[in-house]
């Protein structure tokens, strides 16, 4: 029989599903064209749920629910409630964006935008290899659904058959990896199988090729090279609302299962899957910033950009554990949260840019439709230069000081090759400043071409609102990170406890 507490510690997901479930019913008697209740409801349940994890998580309680399926605790509540905030931002710059372009014909976009937020929510409370597998599944087929959203456009068809298909292998590596874990320690309990790798019990040689194909899948996820090959194909067929939609929330889940299955189920292979990450993160940030460089497509570039981001994340994954003892964990980890968390408030702003220039009969896709910016809209140029700035790691925007954790734990691991990695990245960061500088440049210091200085920005005052407090934040972060960077620490604290 199901305990009392293991209600309470899934009520956020059950809010969720009721909520999406309610939303999808009423949403057949929604007449207006830009879906107006059905929007309304969605944002004031995001809202719920923002609130709602925030206050689980001040709470700092943890608890093992449904016999160790699920696990309620700091870490998981924070991302569940940053994931809720990147949902509610994102639908608030990409309703007039999907408006225009017949993608709020039906309810959908708010529906499989709630269902994608579901499995994150469930990645993040995952417990257990098949819970998280199922919440994986979750997110990803919704995904391939919002892709798909523009039925009459043949590049988001054509993207989301990509994603589709290497998805689904990616989704293949990540189940045979974690079929051999549970071959080798004879658990499907992230708990049990920590335990059995600490005792010894299991066949380390099954062990170690499990290991693989899990952090193969766990790559693709994250968009890290040599694993990056769907990023920019899908970042640019994709509608751009539903590209950012992909490119937000979902990288805390993904940040969420790293934590679950690596550090709480594999922390004592961890010599082995950080030999992996460090692998990637450097293929990461060289394929990233190099690819960067050469692209003249906006969302192509910011999809390379993800990818040399990711390789970042990496790094501080890397920096966890030394000499077998775990003194510097919480430093890396901690470190890698901020990093992540930053990350997805950078990219709503840049994306939030985009979505807002947009027209019915014009979509901003190459790099000079930007050109001359400043003189059109002032404050758009700001927010989208700010979120260059931090994205290069300027200071003292918010990307500054999220690289600059990510380098210190590098340095205090005291490894000399995890020292040469951060030397390698800060290089890479210089290669890739190029293309980011070179956007501020084309916004501050191109003319305008006749056609673009002839359009109007009228963006949805909500939308502008937003974007002015998601710009602004950049800049507050940076100035005073000091209370996200505890937060995050604390609950990496409590994670490894």
């Amino acid at each position: 029989m199901i305990d009392k507490l293991s209600w309470v510690a899934a009520y956020p997901e059950i809010f969720l599903l009721v909520m999406t479930c309610v939303i999808a019913i009423a949403d057949l008697s929604v007449k207006s064209e830009k879906r107006t209740s059905t929007y309304i409801i969605t944002l004031l349940t995001l809202a719920t749920l923002c609130i709602l994890n925030a206050v689980y998580a001040v709470h700092g309680q943890t608890i093992v629910a449904f016999g160790g399926m699920v696990i309620s605790d700091p870490m998981g509540h924070w991302l569940k409630s940053f994931a809720a905030l990147a949902v509610f931002i994102t639908l608030v710059y990409g309703r007039d964006y999907a408006s225009g372009r017949g993608m709020l014909r039906g309810g959908e976009l708010f529906t499989l935008s709630l269902f994608a937020l579901l499995g994150m929510y469930i990645m993040m409370s995952g417990h257990h290899f098949v819970v998280l597998y199922l919440g994986l599944e979750l997110l990803t087929l919704s995904s391939y659904a919002l892709v798909a959203l523009r039925r009459d456009n043949a590049n988001a068809s054509e993207a989301a058959m990509k994603y589709f298909v290497l998805g689904a292998m990616a989704s293949g590596f990540m189940l045979y990896g974690l079929s051999m874990m549970y071959g080798a320690t004879g658990s499907l309990d992230v708990a049990v199988v920590s335990q059995q790798l600490t005792t010894g019990n299991a066949d380390s040689r099954v062990l170690a090729l499990g290991v693989v194909f899990v952090v193969a899948g766990l790559a693709f996820k994250l968009g890290a090279a040599p694993f990056h090959m769907w990023v920019p194909d899908v970042y640019d067929g994709a509608p751009t609302a539903v590209t950012l939609m992909i490119a937000g929330a979902p990288k805390l889940a993904a940040f969420a299962i790293v934590m679950r299955l690596l550090v709480e189920g594999m922390l004592p292979m961890a010599l082995d899957w950080q030999q992996m990450l460090g692998m990637l993160a450097v293929a990461s940030l060289l394929v990233g910033n190099l690819a960067a460089i050469a692209q003249t497509n906006l969302k192509r570039m910011l999809a390379f950009s993800t990818i040399a981001q990711m390789g970042f994340v990496l790094l501080g994954m890397v920096a966890g554990v030394n000499d077998g003892t775990g003194s510097n964990a919480v430093n890396a980890y901690s470190a890698t949260m901020f990093y992540m968390v930053t990350y997805v408030l950078t990219t709503l702003a840049t994306f939030g840019v985009i979505l807002l220039l947009n027209k019915a009969d014009f979509e901003v896709e190459k790099l000079t439709d930007l050109a001359g910016l400043n003189q059109r809209s002032p404050m758009m140029a700001g927010v989208l230069a700010a979120s260059m700035f931090s994205l290069a790691g300027v200071p003292p925007l918010v990307g500054f000081y999220a690289k600059l954790s990510v380098l210190q734990a590098l340095l205090e691991s005291n490894e000399s090759f995890y020292i040469y990695m951060g030397v390698f990245a800060v290089m890479m960061s210089l290669v890739g400043a190029f293309y980011y500088l070179r956007i501020v440049k084309l916004m501050y210091f191109d003319a305008p071409s006749a056609a673009h200085a002839a359009q109007s920005i009228d963006a949805p005052a909500d939308a502008k609102f937003v974007l002015g407090l998601n710009g602004l934040s950049l800049l507050v972060f940076g100035l005073l990170p000091s209370g996200l960077m505890i937060l995050c620490a604390q609950a990496i604290t409590e994670l490894l406890v």
